[in-house]
């Protein structure tokens, strides 16, 4: 079944940015010349997907302006004959059917996401978790694409993973793997924020994931697990236990947006290739001296 929606959970505090995102959602913090939460929704239209929601909290409704019409800001613009500049901007508010909805208690990311399950409205879907930006490499699909290539191939859900660190994966999730062909893997079990011991092998997901419908029903008898909240980890160890899920190595870089570093590492990297401001950047960068 093609995949045509696809949820963002985007309503996280942003705690590990601190001061930045007292007043500014971390999902619009820039990189280079556009908030992060732009290149995911990108992502997404890119991969096929039609339709978009956007899971926020409160003193989050900076993200619906930002995809909204802004006729004053537009008519300024034409007035003004930045037609290029102007056609970027009205382009913002027609990359897709996009809606939002808040989550009112931060209780985990399995909690945020059953507000999405009228949405879904018993489809499969797209996840592209609001703390990461992933950028494709040239000539390969976005890793949203992948993993609707994966979940239409084998009828399973699907969940984009990389090897990380042992530090690392006892901060996320571990996944227990077995090879099915090149970069795919099946997964029949997983743990969220295992101990040293407990690690299955070092792949964890890393932001974006394809689910049955079924994850709901999944998700509405989860206790809550690590942290006290409700970890949509949990609900897909349930489905990898019993209906199995496929795991994609995905090709892309991917950028933690809500990590100091990662926000940097994504400005840096994203702004040597940007075709406005990359070589001056570039030279800039061969001044620096510290």
């Amino acid at each position: 079944m093609k995949i045509t929606k696809a949820v963002i959970p985007a309503a996280g505090l942003g705690t590990r940015v601190l001061p930045a995102s007292k007043a500014v959602p971390k999902e619009m913090l820039m990189i280079v010349d556009k908030p992060a939460i732009q290149y995911i929704v990108e992502e997404a239209v890119q991969s096929g997907i039609t339709d978009i929601l956007i899971i926020t909290s409160r003193g989050k409704s900076v993200m619906e302006d930002h995809f909204d019409r802004s006729p004053e800001l537009e008519r300024r613009l034409e007035d003004g004959k930045k037609y290029e500049i102007l056609e970027t901007v009205k382009k913002i508010s027609n990359l897709a059917n996009i809606s939002f909805i808040r989550q009112p208690e931060q209780k985990g990311l399995g909690h945020a996401m059953m507000y999405a399950k009228s949405f879904a409205a018993g489809e499969p879907f797209a996840v592209l978790y609001g703390d990461d930006v992933i950028i494709d490499k040239a000539g390969f699909p976005p890793v949203t694409k992948q993993l609707c290539d994966a979940y239409e191939e084998y009828g399973k859900g699907a969940v984009g993973i990389k090897e990380v660190s042992l530090e690392a994966i006892q901060k996320y999730s571990s996944m227990k793997t077995a090879s099915l062909r090149d970069n795919i893997y099946a997964i029949d079990d997983m743990i969220e924020k295992p101990s040293a011991e407990e690690v299955f092998s070092l792949y964890s997901i890393l932001g974006r994931c394809v689910l049955p419908y079924e994850i709901f029903e999944i998700l509405e008898n989860t206790a809550p697990g690590a942290g006290g909240e409700i970890q949509l980890t949990d609900a897909m160890k349930t489905l990898s236990n019993t209906k199995g899920m496929v795991g994609v190595d995905f090709v892309g870089t991917r950028y933690d947006m809500g990590n100091k570093l990662g926000i940097l590492q994504a400005i840096v990297e994203v702004g040597l290739t940007h075709p406005e401001v990359g070589e001056g950047f570039k030279e800039y960068l061969k001044t620096v001296k510290l």
